[in-house]
């Protein structure tokens, strides 16, 4: 019974090691940035990464310098297509109104390879010169053929896993019908939409998505990282 104290002592101070041991030893993480310090080529960072401690931790720190590696080369393109964006930005009366170029894009609306609606959008911006604030508004058009008019609603803003917001009410400011033939015609609806300056910063590091709404379609609009960065470059 004696003993019983000296053995709680001993497993008291052995757990206490372990716990400083398990302390001390880098996370992958740490591992992964400590190899990216020290300025090597990523066959380099590779091969530095296989001489860690376990099989596990290497795999581990290696597809993290993987991803760097391509994170880093998707940053230099990113650069140079915000680059080409902002060159065909256009600027009016003294720096105050701006418009970014006319993106055009398919997007499928039907089991056939020809059911698709042609989308066009782009910015434009009024900056008030004697207070700094920036007003935005995204213009966009979307030719469908149909039988009747979709008559868009409204629109939500959706996370890269497409979890929407609420959506907030719009109007179509102008519907047009051509080409019409056996009750169908193409239709072009051409909608305006209000945004945020704050908005537009925050979301620059990686674009948006957001969910245009009419009670007969449902369309997911994505404005790219490099269209939404050549645009800001400018606009500020």
């Amino acid at each position: 019974m004696k003993n019983i104290p000296l053995l709680f002592l001993f497993l008291f101070l052995l757990l206490g090691c372990s716990s400083l041991e398990v302390e001390n030893i880098p996370s992958t993480e740490e591992e992964a940035q400590r190899i990216l310090k020290l300025g090597l080529t990523h066959e380099q960072n590779l091969m530095e990464a296989k001489k860690l401690s376990s099989p596990h931790v290497v795999s581990v720190v290696t597809l993290k310098l993987i991803n760097a590696h391509n994170e880093k080369i998707q940053a230099e393109i990113d650069i140079q297509e915000s680059n080409k964006f902002a060159d065909k930005v256009n600027i009016l009366e003294d720096g105050s109104k701006f418009t970014s170029v006319k993106i055009s894009e398919s997007l499928k609306s039907g089991l056939l390879a020809t059911d698709l609606d042609l989308l066009e959008y782009y910015f434009q911006s009024e900056k008030n010169l004697s207070n700094g604030i920036i007003a935005h508004k995204l213009n966009l058009s979307i030719i469908y053929n149909s039988n009747k008019t979709r008559d868009y609603n409204a629109f939500s803003f959706c996370d890269k896993w497409n979890n929407c917001a609420d959506s907030t009410l719009i109007n179509s400011v102008s519907v047009n019908a051509s080409n019409c033939k056996n009750k169908n015609c193409d239709y072009k609806e051409i909608i305006e939409i209000n945004l945020n300056d704050n908005f537009l910063k925050r979301t620059l590091n990686e674009g948006f998505s957001m969910r245009l709404i009419s009670n007969k379609k449902t369309n997911i609009i994505k404005i790219s990282k490099p269209f939404l960065m050549g645009y800001l470059k400018v606009v500020k």
